[in-house]
């Protein structure tokens, strides 16, 4: 049993990039002049990322890996993550409500700061544990 959910620990990371680099093609599509739908990506993009998240917090649930330590770095981490997926809903907002023309791409660098700057605090917080634990 172990040893398939470790294949679930190994699968999450590989999930959340297919999810990341699904935008690739509609980047390249982008840049050429075609202007595809993203909602052809946003869901494959989702499965990836959310799908993979969760893998891996099941394995490690079922491995009994201990979750992460809160301290302020994985904390500011954890809320740019969240503040970086907020981004979402003023668009969907007046998108769907309001019927306002919006273009993803003037909500795409406020989604990637919060997002990426979170995913680099928490590799700096995990960084810093490895380094305090080797010392």
């Amino acid at each position: 049993m172990k040893t398939n959910v470790s294949k679930y620990l190994r699968l999450g990371p590989l999930l959340i990039w297919l999810g990341v680099l699904v935008w690739v093609p509609f980047i390249v599509l982008q840049i050429s002049g075609k202007h595809p739908s993203f909602l052809w990506y946003l869901p494959f993009h989702l499965i990836g990322v959310v799908g993979g998240a969760r893998l891996r917090a099941f394995a490690r649930k079922e491995m009994g890996i201990p979750s992460p330590k809160r301290n302020p770095l994985r904390i500011a981490g954890s809320i740019l993550i969240v503040l970086g997926i907020l981004v979402w809903a003023p668009y969907l907002y007046l998108k769907s409500f309001t019927q306002t023309p919006v273009e993803v791409l003037n909500f795409l660098p406020f989604h990637l700061t919060g997002v990426l700057g979170g995913i680099l605090l928490l590799v700096i917080n995990q960084l810093n544990i490895r380094k305090k634990s080797q010392e």
